[in-house]
């Protein structure tokens, strides 16, 4: 095995041992909680653009299925772990993880200290990092790294969304949902077959005119990555579709975008939201949910204050953060966190139930 090299924007150096593709990569560094489903976080949209450091110290154990992916390319730009598995114990694995990252051309590194570099992004916040197996030129890795962009005004949707328009589902089912793909997860979109709907999938920036053809009953905003201010094309939509009245449902980037649309303001959080167990308060039911979660941006509570047509409906019990807004005179809601998990708890399904429910 090669040597792999770590670089952050800081100037901090990490050197582990190279478990993936020899290459090099940018890409804004963060951190995920989650003990397990290891493969959807790779294959999540959502992770476009970033380098995701696995707080789990054992990556890899059960290899890779075809199945437990949310999409058909690896959204990661890089993976950092502590211990890695090189032959999994699964024995329906269709590869390890190691071929799988070379088949992606994804950089990753083991032997690395997970617990050092999680307390540099806690304290110091999100930054860009680069990954080598290539060279342990530090000095040009660096050079690199500073000609990166930040995440803070990219635009990223339009780069990992479908291409085509598609559909999914049972034509004569009871509910026919228009979705936006800014970067959707296919769980997503399992959920709402699995509850008879019939769903027609759109590219990020497709005119609304287009979508309301096709005579939907409602319309998803999906999640995705990059940073929803820069998505004036997505907000536009969003805010005629308010105005047309027709039923919105939101999860993560597109409860931003309805934010947005509504008068609210969304910013970069520190350090973000990136794990399976985060616990999540239901305003309008006093109950709590344990959630999944990754995003890097949220809204902002107090942009909110005055908007008199916009309510909180579900706040972050660890950081009080906005989890859930709705619109007061409109069908239209949303979360910041994954309601379809994948992986993670499945508290959160109701979501789903409410939407249609609505239409």
């Amino acid at each position: 095995m090669s040597k792999g090299i770590l670089v952050l924007e800081n100037g901090d150096v990490f050197e582990g041992v190279s478990v993936g593709a020899n290459t090099t990569r940018v890409g804004e560094l963060c951190f995920n909680t989650g003990m397990t489903g290891y493969q959807e976080l790779f294959t999540d949209p959502s992770y476009y653009g970033q380098m995701l450091v696995m707080t789990s110290n054992h990556i890899g154990n059960y290899g890779t299925l075809a199945a437990d992916e949310e999409n058909k390319k690896t959204s990661i730009f890089g993976m950092i772990c502590r211990e890695f598995a090189d032959k999994p114990s699964r024995f329906k694995s269709t590869k390890s993880l190691h071929d799988y990252f070379t088949a992606h051309n994804v950089p990753a590194i083991k032997d690395v200290d997970t617990r050092k570099l999680v307390q540099i992004i806690r304290k110091q916040g999100a930054m860009n990092a680069i990954i080598s197996s290539e060279t342990d030129n530090v000095e040009e890795l660096k050079k690199q790294l500073a000609a990166a962009p930040k995440m803070k005004g990219q635009e990223l949707s339009s780069k990992v969304c479908t291409s085509e328009v598609y559909e999914l589902g049972n034509p004569q089912g009871n509910y026919r949902i228009a979705v936006y793909d800014y970067g959707i997860k296919t769980n997503i979109l399992n959920n709402f077959v699995q509850r008879d709907c019939f769903l027609k999938v759109f590219p990020a920036k497709t005119p609304l005119s287009e979508v309301l053809a096709w005579n939907p009953q409602g319309i998803f905003l999906s999640n995705g990555p990059g940073d929803p201010a820069s998505m004036d094309y997505a907000v536009t939509a969003t805010k005629e579709i308010l105005e047309k009245n027709i039923p919105i449902f939101g999860i993560c980037l597109g409860q931003q975008i309805l934010a947005l649309a509504a008068g609210a303001k969304t910013y970069k959080l520190h350090y973000g939201h990136r794990g399976l167990n985060h616990p999540v308060k239901n305003i309008i039911n006093n109950t709590s949910e344990i959630t999944s979660q990754n995003h890097g941006f949220g809204v902002d509570g107090e942009s909110l204050k005055s908007l008199s047509n916009v309510e909180v409906t579900h706040i972050n019990l660890n950081d009080e953060t906005i989890e859930g807004i709705r619109i007061k005179d409109k069908k239209a809601f949303s979360v910041q966190y994954h309601p379809e998990s994948s992986p993670g708890p499945h508290d959160s399904g109701y979501l789903f139930d409410e939407f249609l429910a609505s239409l």
